[in-house]
């Protein structure tokens, strides 16, 4: 099928970027500016799924714009793997704008305006590399959503705030530049282009396995969202910033860019036949193997709920870049879709420790003892969400893992079944037993206040939890975009 050139990818990204403008000149008129945000992201959603039918069809959308050097354009290009992301940030701003408008509402947080112009520039970031059409192109918009999130990382503008910042700008905008910066350059210099190719722009390449190794970790280590270890600190340090920050970067746009960035390294700049060739899938899988068992149990040694979800974060990650360099067409479907999974449910389980916040003042584990006779469908989100983070049928999650527990098989990898099924005894170590503290154990005397649920908090939460259940039962959209990115 022939490409359809269409400026539709520009304009999903303009939205965006016009939403942060209009949310700047209206910082005198707070119901206007409030309503921005829910806005555009409607209107980008369906500027998305506007191009939803043509991917599925096999087809792609492209628009190029101007050449920067020889070789290099910059240019958009929405196929199947991008479409994966991109549905999915926008589909889930909807909900984060309304429950963020609630959120800072409620606690009467400081700079509201810079923080909703700062999430609409990252939305439009996050669009920009799902739709990048190249190397070039997409580590702009890579770098352009690490600068735009860098205030709300700050957000609080206190001495841990000041501090976590810093980690998140030194960990992915310091040390994983210079090893973008060489990855680029060598592409560039071995291949000519840096544009993406089916079956890998590098598979053809005559260049020395040592070189070519030397480019695929620069690649890994440098797209250091997807917090593979030991990239992986940044993410924890970033829990200083408010909870719809959190959801944000640890469920839609800036971890989600990470792992984007990786399977398009494995699936369009290397190509399955290289990484195999080379030995860098299995390497590659036991690295993340390691980051998901290891992430694992930091998540239950914490009874800061945040930390806890941030640390379960890193471990989730690795499952997508684990099920790509399994490179076993069942365990690549699974990590594409696990993208998805995670984000329905971990945004989810974000917005709960946000409510729970709003609602009680409470952020440690230790402290929720009852909170779920107070909050019962926060809490009940909650269990949900963490059913699909554990693997649980009919949640999205389950639908995931269990691509990828067969693909480990088919790739004749049983250490990594284990692993699998490790980390979701691990999971449910650390998820469960919030939900048995919140339902089943008594509240402290001392702790009952007055606590009731938040609507404009509340309803976002209860639709992303509906939504991992949606997807558990109709994964197709997902499953037929996976498909195309394999085919």
């Amino acid at each position: 099928m022939d490409p359809v050139v269409s400026i539709r990818p520009l304009l999903a990204i303009a939205v965006a970027g016009l939403a942060a403008l209009s949310v700047l000149l209206l910082h005198n008129r707070e119901r206007l500016r409030d309503l921005v945000s829910p806005l555009a992201a409607i209107a980008m959603f369906a500027i998305v799924v506007s191009m939803a039918p043509t991917v599925l069809a096999g087809g792609t959308v492209e628009l190029r714009l101007f050449e920067v050097l020889p070789g290099i354009d910059f240019a958009f290009r929405v196929d199947a793997l991008g479409m994966v992301f991109a549905t999915v940030s926008s589909l889930l701003w909807i909900v984060a704008a309304i429950y963020s408008v609630g959120y800072m509402r409620h606690l009467n947080e400081h700079a509201q305006t810079r923080f909703f112009a700062c999430f609409a520039s990252s939305l439009a970031a996050a669009a920009g590399g799902a739709f990048a059409a190249n190397l070039f192109t997409l580590v702009i918009f890579y770098e352009a959503l690490s600068l735009a999130t860098y205030p709300l990382v700050y957000h609080h503008e206190d001495e841990e705030g000041w501090r976590g910042g810093r980690k998140y700008l030194v960990y992915l905008m310091g040390a994983s530049k210079s090893a973008l910066l060489a990855a680029l350059a060598l592409t560039y210099h071995i291949a000519g282009s840096l544009d993406f190719v089916a079956g890998g722009l590098l598979a053809a390449s005559d260049a020395s396995a040592a070189l070519l190794t030397v480019v695929y970790f620069c690649y890994l280590f440098g797209f250091a969202k997807a917090a593979v270890m030991p990239m992986h600190a940044w993410l924890p340090a970033a829990m200083v910033a408010p909870t719809p920050v959190s959801a944000l970067l640890h469920a839609v746009a800036v971890v989600k860019m990470g792992v984007f960035c990786v399977l398009r390294v494995v699936f369009h700049v290397f190509g399955t036949g290289l990484v195999d060739g080379l030995s860098l899938g299995i390497a590659t899988a036991y690295l993340a193997s390691f980051t998901i068992l290891m992430a694992s149990v930091y998540a239950l040694t914490r009874d800061d709920l945040k930390a806890r979800l941030a640390y379960s974060t890193v471990s989730q990650l690795s499952y997508i870049v684990l099920g790509a360099v399994l490179l076993s067409p069942v365990a690549m479907v699974g990590g594409i879709i696990h993208i998805a999974a995670h984000a329905f449910s971990k945004i989810t389980l974000f917005f709960c420790a946000g409510s729970i916040y709003c609602a009680s003042g409470k952020r440690n584990v230790s402290d929720m003892a009852g909170i779920g006779r107070r909050l019962p469908w926060t809490m009940g989100a909650f269990f949900i969400a963490s059913l699909s983070m554990i693997g649980i049928p009919p949640t999205a999650g389950f639908v995931s893992k269990w691509y990828l527990a067969e693909g480990a098989v088919a790739a004749g990898e049983t250490a990594f079944l284990v692993v699998l099924l490790v980390s979701s005894v691990l999971n449910a170590a650390y998820f469960l037993p919030v939900s048995y503290a919140a339902f089943f154990q008594a509240e402290r005397q001392e702790s009952r206040t007055t606590v009731r649920e938040i609507p404009l908090v509340t309803i976002p939460l209860v639709t992303t939890a509906i939504l991992s259940v949606l997807m558990g039962i109709f994964p197709g959209y997902f499953l037929t975009l996976a498909d195309g990115v394999i085919r």
